[in-house]
C-alpha cells in the first residue's frame, strides 16, 4: 500500500508573483502549483490564459485576491503564431480541422488586414472561451455541442505588427504581436484576420508578454520556482500595492486609520478620485481603496487588521533575512 500523502501546513502569504504560465496548464493547475509550493492559504490568478498559451500570469496571494479583479482590466500584449489556410473548431491547434484552403497571400494583403484590424473592432466571443452564458461557461455548451448565441462586443486593437511574414519555406506561417484592450479573443482575431486573408486561419502559438505593468522579463517559470529554497520563493513576493498602480495615494493618520477600516467615511482636502489607494501613516501600511468625492474618502474594498499585520510582519522577515544573506 501506498503511504498516506503528508498534508501542506498552510500559513498566511501575501502578495504578487509573476509566473511565466507554461505550455499545457491551464491557469489555475498553475496556480494551484505555485499555491502548494508557497504553502499559501489563499490564491488566486488576474484572468485566464488558455492551456495552448504560455507568457505572463500574475498570481496573488492572500490579501492581494481582494484586488485581482482591477488587473482584469488592464491592457495585454501577445505575440500569436497564424497557422494560415486551415480552420478549426476552436480556433486554436485543439480544434478538429473544419476546412482547409489554398494560401495564396501577397504582403499587400497582410498589410490591408493588419490596417483593418488595427483601432476599435467588433469581435464575436469564441465558443470555446470561459465567458458564461445562464451561468455556464460557452467551452461547457461547445463541449455539449450546443452553439449559443454570442453578442458582438467592441474592443481596440492598439497596435498590430507583423513579427515574421510567411516564407517559401514556411508558407503557412504568419507572426504578429498585437497590443490590445482588455476582453479581446486573439483567436477570435487569428480566425477573422485568416477570413479577411481568404483562406482561413488558426492560432498554432500564443505568448502573453505584457500584462499592465507587467512583463515577460520579470517572470518566473514554474520550474525555477520548483526548484527554489522556500526563503527564495518568498522574496519573490511583490507588496500587494502593486495592483494598485496608477490609484491617487491616501494617508490616514492613527485614528482616522481605524475609522476607515471600520468602514467610515472620512473627510480631508483631497481632490476628488475615482480610484484611491489608502495608507496608515508611521510605517507605511495598506488598508485598501477607496474613492474620493466632493473631500470625502468613501471606503471601497479594505483588508482586514489581521491581513495588514501578517503582511507587515512578512515585509519585516523577508528584509531580515536578506540583510542576513
Amino acid at each position: 500500500m501506498n503511504a498516506p500523502r503528508a498534508r501542506v501546513a498552510r500559513r498566511p502569504v501575501h502578495g504578487v508573483i509573476l509566473l511565466d504560465k507554461p505550455l499545457g496548464f491551464s491557469s489555475n493547475q498553475a496556480l494551484q502549483k505555485a499555491k502548494w509550493l508557497l504553502r499559501a492559504e489563499k490564491a488566486g490568478h488576474t484572468g485566464t490564459l488558455d492551456p495552448l498559451a504560455t507568457g505572463v500570469l500574475p498570481l496573488c496571494f492572500g490579501a492581494a485576491t481582494k484586488f485581482s479583479q482591477m488587473h482584469l482590466d488592464a491592457d495585454k500584449v501577445y505575440e500569436a503564431t497564424l497557422h494560415l489556410g486551415v480552420k478549426t473548431s476552436t480556433a486554436d491547434a485543439e480544434g478538429d480541422v473544419l476546412s482547409e484552403r489554398a494560401v495564396q497571400v501577397s504582403v499587400q494583403d497582410i498589410e490591408r488586414v493588419v490596417r483593418q484590424f488595427t483601432g476599435p473592432i467588433s469581435q464575436v466571443p469564441p465558443m470555446h472561451s470561459a465567458l458564461k452564458k445562464d451561468g455556464k461557461a460557452l467551452y461547457e455548451y461547445a463541449r455539449a455541442g450546443i452553439e449559443v448565441e454570442r453578442a458582438a462586443r467592441e474592443v481596440t486593437i492598439y497596435a498590430l505588427r507583423v513579427l515574421e511574414m510567411p516564407t517559401v519555406a514556411v508558407p503557412h506561417a504568419l507572426k504578429i504581436e498585437v497590443s490590445c484592450s482588455k476582453g479581446t479573443y486573439i483567436r477570435t482575431l487569428g480566425e477573422d484576420m485568416g477570413e479577411a486573408l481568404g483562406c482561413g486561419a488558426h492560432l498554432s502559438t500564443l505568448r502573453r508578454t505584457r500584462t499592465g505593468m507587467f512583463g515577460q522579463t520579470q517572470c518566473v517559470s514554474l520550474e525555477s520556482l520548483e526548484a527554489m529554497t522556500d526563503a527564495q520563493r518568498l522574496g519573490l513576493l511583490l507588496p500587494v500595492d502593486v495592483l494598485l498602480e496608477g490609484h491617487h495615494r491616501v494617508t490616514l493618520e492613527s485614528e482616522s486609520a481605524g475609522r476607515f477600516l471600520s468602514g467610515v467615511r472620512r473627510r480631508g482636502e483631497w481632490p476628488d478620485a475615482q480610484q484611491v489607494a489608502v495608507y496608515a501613516a508611521g510605517p507605511a501600511a495598506l488598508l485598501g481603496t477607496g474613492h474620493v468625492k466632493a473631500g470625502e474618502l468613501i471606503p471601497g474594498r479594505l483588508l482586514s487588521p489581521l491581513e495588514i499585520a501578517q503582511a507587515q510582519a512578512q515585509s519585516v522577515a523577508l528584509s531580515e533575512a536578506m540583510n542576513t544573506n
